[in-house]
């Protein structure tokens, strides 16, 4: 018997995780392939913010970097390393957005160190760009150590049922709480409210003479070098999925795709690819998580029928499955976003402690049922 089940070892699933360990809670993780092997092993695990103007993201975006960023150097110093990192506009519209934050931003700026500036593309240099105190997180390294203390099982979560108080996973395991962190694979319970895009993950680690000191991000995001080694990577594939596209992922073509656009930012001399991580991220489609209870769609629409139409819906007359939670949809920012959202939601589950609702996902079933 556990108190909290994990379904999904990716960076939510292990924050989850680590914040239920801290507790001093029993916890089970389980994952079909194994911990951080899809979407966030093959991040780039850059912690900053959103440069952009404004915007409900935005602020989000900077409030878990504060915190994510101190997290990781206070909990996990030996994954964590701090880089200064170099945002530089890809387009004229990136241009105007990266003006206007420089005029406002929320944190101190630096100016692009000398060695890196040599580097850059002639049209880089041409670019607006900023440029602050970041970090980059070794994502498998993290995870392993946030999930260190949980009952790890790798195997595929089957079946999910709710019998005499506790959620019974695939007929052999029992918790009081089940948290869905499943990203955007098999959710394993269906609602029609909840939709998730995939977007395809490719980074590359590769040698290089070039001595990068920066986390670079135009076009792809390209770390800082550590023991001769570079990561290149990008969320840029929103096409593929592996779970419904007949063909495979072609791996050479994704390479020369992430190379070719490093190339548009920096010169990096005598590159030799060493090892490819690939994997699937999810975003919700108003671009914000989704962290809390899920609401039972059939009992709702029976028991609030008149009332869901509304301009402003009433969240805490839905009917939710009970002791059942979700965390998904932090797109390209999981691992700024993970420990923040975590500590949210086990502070929700054993306080009480209530959730922002633009980050609900009852937002979800409010517009579904409207539209019904």
């Amino acid at each position: 018997m556990y108190d909290i089940a994990i379904i999904g070892a990716g960076i939510n699933g292990c924050s989850v995780a680590y914040e239920f360990i801290k507790e001093g809670k029993r916890v089970l993780l389980l994952d079909k392939e194994g911990i951080a092997s899809g979407g966030s092993g093959a991040a780039g695990a850059f912690i900053s913010p959103k440069f952009s103007k404004a915007g409900e993201l935005k602020e989000l975006l900077q409030e878990a970097f504060v915190y994510s960023y101190d997290f990781y150097d206070k909990n996990f110093p030996l994954t964590f390393t701090k880089a200064q990192l170099v945002h530089i506009a890809k387009d004229e519209a990136d241009d105007a957005s990266l003006h206007v934050y420089k005029q406002n931003a929320p944190l101190p700026l630096h100016n692009i160190p000398l060695d890196l500036y040599s580097q850059l593309s002639a049209e880089a240099k041409r670019r607006e760009s900023v440029s602050i105190d970041a970090g980059v997180v070794n994502a498998q390294k993290v995870c392993s150590d946030m999930s260190c203390g949980a009952k790890f099982v790798q195997e595929k979560a089957e079946t999910l049922v709710f019998d005499d108080d506790y959620w019974v996973i695939n007929e052999s395991y029992s918790a009081k709480n089940v948290v869905l962190a499943t990203g955007a694979y098999d959710m394993l319970i269906k609602e029609p409210y909840i939709k998730l895009r995939g977007v395809w993950g490719h980074r590359i680690d590769v040698t290089t003479t070039t001595q990068n000191c920066c986390s670079v991000h135009q076009y792809v995001s390209v770390s800082p070098s550590k023991n001769g080694k570079i990561a290149i990577g990008a969320t840029h594939n929103v096409h593929y999925h592996p779970e419904k596209n007949k063909e495979a992922y072609d791996v050479e073509q994704g390479r020369a795709e992430l190379l070719q656009k490093a190339s548009q930012t920096m010169q990096l001399e005598n590159v030799k690819v060493v090892k490819d991580y690939t994997g699937l991220r999810s975003g919700s489609f108003d671009y914000l998580p989704m962290v809390g209870s899920l609401v039972l769609s059939s009992e709702t629409l029976l028991t609030c029928k008149g009332s869901l139409h509304t301009k402003k819906p009433d969240f805490s007359k839905y009917v939710y499955y009970p002791n059942l939670f979700m965390i998904n949809g932090s797109g390209g920012y999981g691992f700024v976003l993970a420990p923040y959202l975590a500590k949210i939601l086990s502070e929700h589950i054993l306080h009480g402690k209530k959730i922002n609702e633009r980050i609900s996902p009852a937002r979800f079933f409010a517009r579904w049922a409207k539209k019904r």
